[in-house]
């Protein structure tokens, strides 16, 4: 198992459909265990495969709040049904905050469903099909948009893609080939110590 260095907005491979997997073998599993080591060095709560620059229709998810689905699992070729409506009105700064591993260190508020629905198959090739609502629901359609070649920038309204537009200039992320390394480079997030 190895943690893989997590690339940023202007490389390619986040913004393009990522590819079904179409068979899982051990080069598959080991690229599952990859991530997980990954995903757990980061502090994050969910990494796809093409935040690490694969790109394959795989993500996996760590957190203890799931409802009936596991707390921490993966998903390879997932597909994803929204059940509750996403609201026209405007994202509430402080609770409807999101982040992103591929946008390291900013956050910016995002209306999501509160209610989705995800299948796909587990790193056995079991089917696998669960509901998620509230966070983990949010956790769900970030990880998943990454699969559809979006960020969740991507979806900010007006007010916050302005300010996201000033990011990406500022760090210099337009172009491919910026990365950061988890448990090497300081963490954007602060997380630093936590276990």
């Amino acid at each position: 198992m190895a943690v893989h260095p997590i690339v940023i907005h202007g490389e390619p491979v986040l913004h393009r459909r990522a590819a079904e997997v179409e068979t899982i073998d051990q080069q598959i599993r080991t690229l599952i265990s990859d991530m997980d080591e990954t995903l757990e060095a980061s502090h994050g709560v969910g990494l796809a495969a093409p935040q690490i620059g694969v790109g394959l229709r795989i993500f996996n998810w760590k957190y203890p709040e799931t409802g009936a689905a596991p707390n921490r699992g993966v998903i390879i070729n997932p597909r994803l049904r929204l059940i509750g409506r996403v609201s026209q009105e405007a994202p509430d700064p402080e609770n409807e905050l999101e982040g992103c591993l591929s946008a390291p260190g900013y956050s910016f508020p995002l209306k999501r469903s509160d209610h989705v629905e995800i299948t796909g198959f587990d790193a056995e090739g079991q089917p696998l099909s669960f509901e998620a609502t509230g966070w983990f629901a949010r956790i769900l359609q970030h990880e998943y948009d990454h699969l559809e070649g979006y960020l969740y920038v991507n979806r900010l309204n007006d007010r916050y893609a302005k300010r996201w537009k000033k990011v990406v200039k500022r760090e210099g992320w337009r172009e491919p080939g910026n990365s950061w390394l988890p448990g090497v480079d300081p963490d954007p997030f602060g997380h630093e110590g936590e276990e």
